[in-house]
């Protein structure tokens, strides 16, 4: 049985911005990575170096319909879609499904994940500063090693 994890948050912001911070190196590096190869785009495949020393990962893009749907799967068999719905007063709901978990301790902590990113990311858009929300939570994980 493959497990999820799943995420969501309104953003006051528009649409192509919220979309767009996952596709430009320059955005997705004030909030989640540390490193990228380079943007996503139809078909690319990247190599991205999270904030967590150590981590990274090879994604490949499966589905990308700008600025309402990214999709991509890492190299351990994870699947993650993201769908973007334009809200009244330029505001965005980011939702945030991912499959392929072996188990639940593994989906629970990918949900908890997934959430920091988004909440990260709603701080960057709304106040034009990351809170640095992703960059602690990986400090607090690499002390833990």
């Amino acid at each position: 049985m493959s497990h999820h994890a799943k995420a969501e948050m309104l953003i006051h912001s528009t649409v192509e911005s919220v979309f767009d911070a996952f596709v430009n190196p320059a955005t997705i590096l004030k909030f989640w990575l540390a490193k990228t190869s380079g943007p996503l785009a139809p078909g690319a495949t990247v190599q991205w170096e999270f904030l967590v020393p150590g981590a990274q990962e090879t994604v490949r893009v499966t589905a990308f319909s700008a600025p309402r749907h990214l999709a991509f799967d890492w190299s351990d068999g994870i699947h993650v879609e993201m769908k973007f719905m334009a809200k009244t007063g330029n505001a965005t709901v980011v939702s945030v499904d991912a499959s392929g978990f072996k188990d639940a301790d593994e989906s629970n902590g990918a949900t908890e994940g997934f959430s920091i990113v988004l909440c990260d990311l709603k701080t960057l858009l709304e106040s034009g500063q990351s809170a640095n929300l992703v960059r602690d939570k990986a400090a607090l994980i690499a002390g833990g090693k």
